[in-house]
């Protein structure tokens, strides 16, 4: 979080409010240095073979591997994600460096047509990578993994409210062998991410908030660069009456308050059919129940603070409207009082599309549960967003789901799972979640720009 001088940042633990540590904010002459540094970099790293760009990412993951402890802790403690949380997020993230390092090189190899014509695929150059709080290890090594192997630099701007993440990416960079430069950390808040982008640099990746996004490209639409949004989500799910109601309730309840709900792929919408309903309600409320809050440093914690404090307003001004329209409180919807960011495990029924909260993003430890009639009510509802990043349904009929999933406008699909990624398969959004593609082999390929070779 920033303080009132601009070239201080005040990193605090959402847990207490009180300051973890205060680091230097970048500046607009510190920034034009870092590209510039990081432009020349390139150049050579652009040259590199590839065992020397794959064996500093492999050094860089077992550095991470080694320090997974240490680094969980520094990551619970400025963003609030409950210790064993912040423990999967790092593993999972290894499973992708993994897959990239695995994965790359094949992506690099020219294509031939035939003896006159070939493809060969060449870096960007630099990219500013601009990143999220909630998963900054993940959405992170989505972008400057796969951005360094390919052999562009990177200016990565973590989230001012995971700096110290931010931080300790860089030292092990540095460790690493990755030669100097290559990795510009730039560290501050909103206004630092646009002086980084009147930078001359190559491409944008960014992950964040929709309003955020839309502004980024806004501002450099002029420049016809390669711009890559991640965005929100509002992301719903269908239950079925053929399911079982408890293992459905426990694995939906999950995909909602993983991380305190804030994900982008956070399940934010239920939708059951009217046969189960209050069957699944009851299950619901049971599993949400009990729920663990508290000191996210605990191993038993499930629910720990909101990173941002004012995201708290934001859900108390949603559940007032849904009250105000008719919407009934099942279980919390009451800020937790005592020090911290802390939010009770929030879940509203009797809902519809004219309450905000089934329209914008919540992001936090709430969800809403809406009684369908049939699977066309609920394909209509699902798709009532401005939204397009995942969505799923839970039935024991296959032919049922593949039925509905395709009638479904969203860039990822569950069949009865729910809040998942994997290394393999592409991450995109459509509509207000975003443009572009990592993950998969497609998100190896978005770092690379295609060069068509004529012979005579």
């Amino acid at each position: 979080m920033k303080s009132k001088n601009e070239k201080v940042l005040n990193v605090l633990n959402p847990a207490t409010g009180k300051i973890l540590k205060k680091l230097r904010a970048d500046t607009a002459s510190s920034i034009e240095r870092k590209f510039r540094l990081a432009e020349q970099a390139q150049k050579a790293w652009s040259l590199s073979p590839w065992t020397e760009r794959v064996s500093v990412i492999a050094k860089f993951r077992d550095l991470v591997t080694e320090n997974l402890e240490r680094l969980a802790h520094v990551l619970t403690s400025e963003v609030g994600k409950p210790i064993v949380q912040s423990r999967n997020e790092i593993r999972s993230a290894l499973k992708r460096i993994d897959f990239f390092l695995k994965s790359t090189e094949a992506r690099l190899k020219p294509v031939v047509i035939d003896d006159q014509q070939k493809i060969t695929f060449e870096p960007l150059g630099v990219v500013a990578n601009i990143s999220a709080w909630n998963y900054p290890y993940l959405v992170g090594v989505n972008v400057f993994v796969p951005a360094l192997l390919t052999g562009n630099a990177v200016l990565y701007k973590p989230s001012e409210w995971a700096s110290l993440t931010g931080v300790e990416i860089e030292k092990l960079f540095q460790k690493s062998g990755l030669p100097k430069n290559l990795f510009g950390l730039i560290l501050g808040g909103g206004p630092i991410g646009q002086k980084l982008l009147q930078q001359p640099i190559h491409a944008i990746f960014f992950t964040g908030s929709n309003a955020t996004g839309a502004k980024i490209a806004a501002q450099s639409a002029h420049r016809l660069m390669k711009v890559q949004l991640e965005l929100g989500g509002k992301d719903p799910i269908y239950v079925c009456e053929d399911v079982d109601v408890e293992s459905s309730a426990t694995a939906v309840a999950d995909g909602a308050f993983y991380n305190t709900g804030q994900g982008c792929c956070s399940v934010e919408r239920i939708y059951v059919h009217k046969a189960i309903h209050t069957q699944f309600v009851e299950a619901l409320k049971r599993t949400i129940s009990g729920f663990v809050i508290g000191d996210p440093n605990m191993e038993t914690t499930y629910i720990g603070p909101l990173t941002r404090a004012p995201q708290i307003k934001i859900i108390e001004s949603q559940i007032r409207d849904a009250l105000k329209k008719g919407a009934h409180l099942e279980l919390g919807g009451h800020r937790v009082k005592g020090p911290g960011n802390y939010f009770e495990p929030t879940l509203l029924t009797k809902v519809n599309h004219k309450m905000r909260v089934m329209r914008e993003e919540s992001f936090g430890p709430l969800v809403c549960v809406q009684k369908v009639r049939d699977d066309q009510e609920a394909i209509s509802l699902m798709n009532d967003t401005s939204y397009g990043l995942t969505c799923g349904i839970y039935t024991k009929d296959e032919k049922r789901a593949e039925r509905v999933l395709s009638q479904l406008n969203s860039g990822t699909v569950y069949w009865n799972c729910c809040d998942r990624v994997t290394p393999e398969l592409p991450w995109t959004g459509r509509k207000g979640s975003g443009i572009g593609v990592t993950l998969s082999y497609l998100g190896i390929d978005t770092f690379l720009q295609p060069k068509a070779w004529h012979r005579g």
